[in-house]
């Protein structure tokens, strides 16, 4: 069945990170994304991963004669453009906003960037962790005796990047449905995960946030939230936040140590930390599971990414899939009548001549584009 995306049309710039994510997410919901991948693969080329999987792919050379129109072909019947390049690479290239929303009114034009369009770090290079650092998450995250820990790169680039893009990118397409006109939509990522942050700058404001890692409930701090080591070396997580999840915690695992009635006492948690961390290491991350997995203690074994998958839970309710022999995350959120759907990963360029026709070019201009270089 068609996703509830189907009829939509994206041109996806082919890059790194936040933007192929943003498309793959548009692709799996059902929208036909065309990426416009560079004539020669690189860092930068596209290709080849699972983030890549949904599109079809066109390989050109920008700089040669013929390849801007056709982009702007592509665009005169699309409903959304994602690019994320830095600020002014595609007005250099004739494929600005100005340009192409002269000939595309109704299009929704989204921009992915890490500093934003505008302000003084618009034209510097960098990178997820140099995007989140700015905006105090990167502060509060890890142990407090060490460094910030790079939390991957889902808070900056997938969380604050790629998903706040395409939000915004669903509401541009929403208001121009109504109105015919569509706009630009400046997504940064430093933007994104600030708003993210949102609920801990409000605790800090009101005074229920202590500014130093692994002093609060939810970065560590509080012994009934946090990671532990087992005896065979892996690890579970506790999140047993309500007094009752915390009572029941505290009977599974046999703990009749009155300090541990002083849940709330923030000056006890280094101590019931230290305490909680020799119960757990006394048994192995299976024999927790067997006591504790699937109850109200609020616990779950601390799972790797092939472990993941193999997890009754998942296994269960089909949240990875295979395609081409490679296990993927299943598309995400699940609809009741118009779900998803994971299509293959492209080779970069592979549609390029049956787009070109599409859009309704002789094979002679297909041959004069390949003669010009502007397409392999």
């Amino acid at each position: 069945m068609a996703g509830p995306l189907s009829g939509l049309t994206v041109v996806e710039m082919a890059g790194i990170g936040p933007g192929p994510f943003c498309a793959m997410m548009l692709a799996d919901m059902g929208a036909d994304v065309i990426r416009i991948d560079r004539l020669t693969p690189g860092f930068l080329g596209g290709g080849g991963t699972i983030i890549d999987r949904g599109r079809r792919t066109i390989a050109l050379d920008l700089k040669k004669p013929g390849a801007t129109d056709v982009v702007l072909r592509l665009l005169d019947k699309a409903d959304a453009l994602l690019e994320g390049f830095r600020p002014g690479v595609m007005e250099r290239l004739g494929l600005g906003p100005d340009a192409c929303l002269a000939r595309n009114p109704r299009l929704v034009y989204g921009r992915m960037t890490g500093w934003g369009q505008d302000g003084p770090l618009a034209q510097a290079a960098g990178h997820d962790l140099n995007y989140i650092a700015i905006t105090g998450a990167l502060h509060a995250m890890g142990h407090a005796e060490l460094p910030p820990a790079p939390p991957l790169h889902l808070v900056g680039d997938m969380g604050g990047g790629a998903m706040m893009l395409a939000f915004g990118v669903l509401c541009g397409l929403l208001e121009a449905g109504r109105t015919g006109q569509g706009q630009v939509v400046d997504a940064a990522i430093c933007d994104g995960a600030s708003m993210l942050a949102s609920a801990y700058h409000g605790k800090l404001q009101s005074g229920d946030w202590v500014n130093r890692r692994q002093s609060n409930m939810l970065d560590g701090g509080a012994h009934f939230y946090g990671c532990y080591a087992c005896a065979d070396g892996k690890y579970v997580s506790i999140g047993a936040i309500e007094p009752q999840f915390y009572r029941l915690l505290l009977e599974r695992c046999g703990i009749d140590d009155p300090d541990f009635q002083q849940q709330w006492e923030r000056a006890q948690w280094p101590q019931l930390r230290a305490k909680l961390a020799g119960i757990i290491a006394g048994k192995t991350r299976d024999q927790w599971c067997a006591l504790l997995e699937g109850t109200d203690a609020c616990f779950a074994p601390v799972l790797d990414f092939e472990e993941a998958p193999r997890h009754p839970h998942h296994q269960a309710r089909g949240s990875f899939i295979e395609t081409g022999g490679t296990v993927h995350p299943a598309p995400a959120p699940r609809f009741s009548r118009t779900p998803g759907q994971a299509r293959p990963v492209p080779a970069p360029g592979e549609h390029t001549e049956a787009l070109l026709a599409e859009l309704g070019l002789a094979q002679a201009e297909i041959q004069a584009l390949r003669e010009h270089g502007a397409i392999a």
